[in-house]
């Protein structure tokens, strides 16, 4: 089976200048940059010195000293990659050019007031804005949502993401002390995905939790959405599963009347070296034994799905598309999503000795 799952690229790429110069710069976007054909112009960091190491690494002509400076010297087409943490995104917002290209770094702001004031800023400057939730863009995400929307497996009614891993925070210093950890940095990205697949949801229900051994603010977490009588939709993530390989679980499955699609990220097994992933899927045949079939996909999470949120954002300015995926528009209900899923943990259920 013939399957299109890769990111259509613009027809005009425009330069980007980068905002930041964390980690991810450099083991993600750089690399679906450089693999798109895409041209950085430009970077600034706080501290230049990183700049400077990438801008070396990566042939980057340009290392500006800040926003404005890099503003200044810009031309008036270019798409700013903003890779700072939330509490930096405003400041970086206002100092942009009204009217400009800007993709931001997940997740909408800590909190969903301030999700409400990123949205504001971009309304108000008539930024052309989109938040890079980039799983949505993964090959096995592209081409399982081609089978859906082409009817392979029927009526969706089943859609689970699991994750039982060791996840090395400690490569994220600046988000491993967050007081929000699991949902507003990590499960995210599912709610996200739910959202794209299912729309959004009447209710949700949730429970993140801490490890007893362990400082971090969660680490595990159960998200149940509500969509209705015969949608089951579930997020359990446990960060915590410290006992090898063997058992270790990272998999987003839908399920449907006529077959299923089960696609495994194996980015997240022994991140940051990760395993292969894996698309397969299942198609009902009348008297038939149900089979499962593997389709070998190019590319993985990082840095492809880099390229997807990129490329929508160029596709998009350029006037190639009328629709922005990941826009600010969409993802402040993504955060009211993730904003609802804190409320329900921290009010908790049902009491049960009250029903006694």
């Amino acid at each position: 089976m013939q399957i299109p799952y890769k990111p259509i690229l613009p027809h005009t790429a425009v330069p980007i200048v980068i905002i930041g110069a964390g980690g991810i710069v450099g083991d993600a976007h750089l690399p679906a940059y450089k693999k798109a054909g895409f041209n950085v112009i430009g970077i600034t960091n706080r501290t230049r010195g990183k700049a400077e190491k990438l801008a070396a690494e990566w042939g980057i002509p340009n290392v500006y000293d800040n926003v404005a400076d890099a503003v200044a010297h810009s031309p008036a087409n270019t798409v700013y990659d903003i890779t700072i943490m939330p509490d930096q995104f405003i400041e970086t917002l206002e100092a942009l050019p009204d009217g400009v290209g800007v993709l931001i770094q997940k997740p909408m702001g800590d909190y969903f007031w301030q999700s409400k004031k990123i949205l504001a800023v971009c309304r108000r400057k008539n930024l052309a804005a989109a938040i890079n939730c980039q799983l949505r863009f993964a090959p096995y995400v592209n081409a399982a949502r081609y089978l859906i929307e082409q009817g392979i497996i029927g009526e969706l009614y089943d859609m689970e993401v699991r994750v039982t891993l060791q996840t090395p925070w400690e490569l994220f210093p600046h988000v491993m002390v967050h007081p929000r950890l699991e949902i507003q940095y990590h499960s995210i990205h599912y709610i996200d995905l739910m959202r794209s697949f299912l729309g959004d949801p009447k209710t949700v229900m949730a429970k993140t939790l801490k490890h007893p051994a362990k400082t971090l603010s969660s680490s595990r977490s159960t998200i149940l959405f509500d969509y209705g009588d015969t949608m089951h939709a579930v997020i359990n993530t446990n960060h915590d599963h410290s006992f090898g390989p063997h058992n270790q679980e990272s998999f987003i499955k839908w399920e449907g009347t006529k077959g299923a699609i089960k696609a495994r990220m194996g980015l997240l097994m022994d991140y940051p070296h990760g395993v292969p992933d894996k698309f397969e899927y299942c198609v009902l045949e009348e008297g038939k034994t149900p089979e499962w079939h593997e389709i070998e996909l190019e590319g993985s999470w990082f840095p492809d799905a880099f390229i997807g949120t990129m490329s929508s954002l160029m596709r998009y300015k350029n006037g190639e598309s009328d629709v922005l995926p990941t826009s600010v528009e969409d993802v402040i209900k993504t955060m009211a999503v993730v904003e609802s899923a804190y409320l329900s943990s921290d009010n908790g259920g049902v009491v049960v000795s009250e029903r006694f």
